[in-house]
C-alpha cells in the first residue's frame, strides 16, 4: 500500500467514501503537512467529526488504523533526498556540521515550545499532588518507558514512594492496586498508545490522580487525565522515539523534580544526602 502514494489513492476512492469521509480526505488533502503531526482526536476535532470516523476513513483506505496512515502520509510527502526518519530538515547530502547544527536547532525549538506550553497553575496542582500522595508510579511505553524510569530513578534520591515496572502487564497490576492516595504520571508523546490508555483508563477507575505529560492537548489519554502537561516537540509517525521529544519530556519531570525539591527540602536534601552516601563505596 505504501508503495502507492496516498493522495493518488485518496483521489481513487474518492467517490466511494461517505460524506463524512469525504469531509476528512478533503481536509487532508488541504492541510497534508498539519496533519501528519495531528493525533486522531485533532484531525477529528478539526473535521467536526468523530474519532470513529476517522479510523473508518482510514480503513476505507486499506490502512490498518491512524497511525498506518499517517506513516503512509508521511512516506507520500517526503521529499527527494530527505530523511524523514530523523528529520524534516536533514537532508542526503549534509555535513556532519551542518547534521550537528539541525539537530540542535530542532531540540532547542523543543524546549523553547514546551517552554512556552508551560501552565504554571497545571505544575503547581501537580506538585501539590505528588507532595500529598502516598505512592507516585510513573508508567511508559516503548521509549516513554524509559523516560518513565529516569524520571522515578531521579525522584527515589529525595523520596521513597516512586516505583516504575517495566511490563506491560504488571504495569496493569500496579494501576489496579492503586487508590485515591496514589498518583499515577503517565507518559506517551501520542496519547493514544493502546496499553498507555488502559493504565490509564484503570487508575482513574481506582480513584487515583492521573497527571499525564503528551504532546496533545485531546487525546485518548487527556480524557482519563486530571492533569495534562504538554512537551512541545514535533515528531512525525517515521520519527518514534526521537530525542527532541524525550528531552522535552524529560525537561518537564526536571521542572517538577525541582519545584517538587523545593517544596519538601528539609526531607529531600535529607533523603538526597543518604542516597549519595549510600553508593559512594561503588566509586573509585
Amino acid at each position: 500500500m505504501r508503495a502507492i502514494n496516498i493522495f493518488t489513492t485518496i483521489h481513487s476512492k474518492y467517490n466511494n467514501l461517505t460524506n463524512t469521509e469525504k469531509k476528512v480526505a478533503d481536509y487532508v488533502l488541504e492541510n497534508i503537512d498539519s496533519v501528519v503531526y495531528m493525533s486522531i482526536t485533532d484531525l477529528a476535532d478539526v473535521c467536526g467529526v468523530g474519532e470513529s470516523s476517522i479510523f473508518r476513513f482510514c480503513k476505507s483506505l486499506s490502512y490498518k488504523g491512524y497511525q498506518d496512515f499517517k506513516i503512509a502520509l508521511a512516506h507520500s510527502i517526503t521529499v527527494e533526498n530527505e530523511i524523514p526518519q530523523l528529520t524534516e530538515k536533514v537532508m542526503m547530502n549534509d555535513s556532519i556540521g551542518q547534521v550537528a547544527s539541525k539537530v540542535l536547532s530542532t531540540n532547542i525549538s523543543a524546549l523553547n515550545e514546551t517552554f512556552n506550553l508551560i501552565d504554571s497553575t497545571k505544575i503547581d496542582e501537580a506538585i501539590n499532588c505528588l507532595l500529598q500522595a502516598e505512592r507516585v508510579i510513573f508508567f511508559g511505553v516503548g521509549s516513554s518507558l524509559m523516560t518513565a524510569m529516569e524520571a522515578k530513578i531521579k525522584f527515589m534520591r529525595i523520596t521513597n514512594k516512586t516505583e516504575c515496572t517495566i511490563d506491560s502487564h504488571l504495569q496493569m497490576m500496579s494501576a489496579a492496586l492503586m487508590t485515591k492516595r496514589d498518583v499515577a504520571v503517565i507518559i506517551s508523546y501520542s496519547g493514544s498508545t493502546k496499553d498507555t490508555i488502559e493504565v490509564a483508563k484503570k487508575a482513574k477507575e481506582c480513584g487515583a490522580t492521573v497527571i499525564s505529560i503528551t504532546r496533545f492537548v485531546k487525546s485518548p489519554l487527556t480524557s482519563f487525565s486530571d492533569i495534562t502537561l504538554l512537551c512541545g516537540a514535533n515528531e512525525g509517525p517515521l520519527q518514534g522515539g526521537s530525542l527532541s521529544a524525550k528531552i522535552s519530556q524529560l525537561y518537564l519531570l526536571d521542572v517538577l523534580y525541582v519545584e517538587y525539591f523545593k517544596r519538601s527540602y528539609e526531607e529531600s536534601i535529607r533523603n538526597k544526602e543518604t542516597t549519595a552516601e549510600s553508593v559512594v563505596v561503588k566509586l573509585l
